[in-house]
């Protein structure tokens, strides 16, 4: 009998999830320094511990280089949407493409309910191994919270995510929340990193604490401050209590100017 209940209690760890196991992918810690480009030649001159980069645009060069130097590279994509720029834009069906994003000519929404979607993300998943980042930052993983043109209930959202997070982890990648940070909470054990864009300007910021308190950083992008810094001294007070690594940056995300919250 005792046998019996020692197997069933092995049966049952393997069944949960791994809490405070060491991870085979890499992990920022909330001390991280970082720096975002998605556009532009990408300027590597910084002392940033990390850098976001476009997937598709960013050279293998330039990843070596960056491990040359002791850096870690996050490769940026959209997993929510179609951007018919993209070199794997055909592959989308017209039935999975949905509205469009205002202010983004040629970019629309996804059925992320659709195995086609989820095998061409998975692919870009595959594509940033292949290229050595060391994790993915996929963008527009709210769309059931927008005018997606689906029907997207929050449960095929957080569906869709995890599975992000699996075939990333499967891949030897770390993985962001990128904004959607109603569900944070649900997602924090999922994800490694979180990378908002305006959490105080939607006064979301609060949701995004779960993510500090399990040692993982909060990537925080800031759009309003850059030519106002009478508002923004107080602004990143704010954001430096909540622990949040936060940068201003221009909204093309170019690199033509950066401002840090942090020393």
């Amino acid at each position: 009998m005792e046998i019996l209940k020692s197997l069933a209690l092995i049966f049952c760890a393997l069944l949960l999830p791994a809490h405070g196991y060491t991870a085979n992918w890499y992990q920022p810690s909330v001390e991280t320094s970082w720096q975002i480009q998605l556009q532009g030649p990408p300027d590597t001159s910084s002392s940033a511990d990390l850098f976001i980069l476009d997937l598709f645009d960013t050279p293998v060069s330039v990843i070596e280089d960056l491990h040359a130097r002791g850096r870690h590279v996050i490769c940026y994509f959209s997993a929510g949407t179609a951007e018919n720029w993209r070199a794997d834009h055909h592959r989308f069906h017209p039935a999975e493409k949905g509205h469009g994003l205002a202010n983004w000519p040629g970019e629309r929404w996804l059925d992320i309910r659709s195995a086609n979607v989820r095998e061409i993300m998975a692919e870009r998943i595959q594509l940033a191994a292949r290229k050595g980042c060391d994790g993915v930052d996929p963008d527009n993983v709210d769309g059931y919270s927008n005018h997606s043109g689906f029907v997207l209930t929050q449960k095929d959202q957080l569906a869709f995510n995890r599975y992000l997070a699996r075939v990333a982890h499967q891949h030897g990648l770390a993985i962001s929340l990128k904004n959607n940070a109603e569900l944070a909470g649900a997602l924090v054990d999922d994800m490694d990193f979180a990378v908002n864009e305006s959490c105080h300007q939607w006064h979301e910021c609060e949701q995004l604490k779960s993510f500090i308190k399990a040692g993982k950083p909060v990537f925080h992008i800031d759009y309003l401050y850059a030519h106002d810094h009478q508002a923004r001294a107080p602004f990143c007070q704010r954001m430096n209590r909540l622990a949040f690594n936060t940068q201003t940056l221009p909204v093309a995300l170019d690199n033509s100017y950066r401002l840090s919250c942090n020393p």
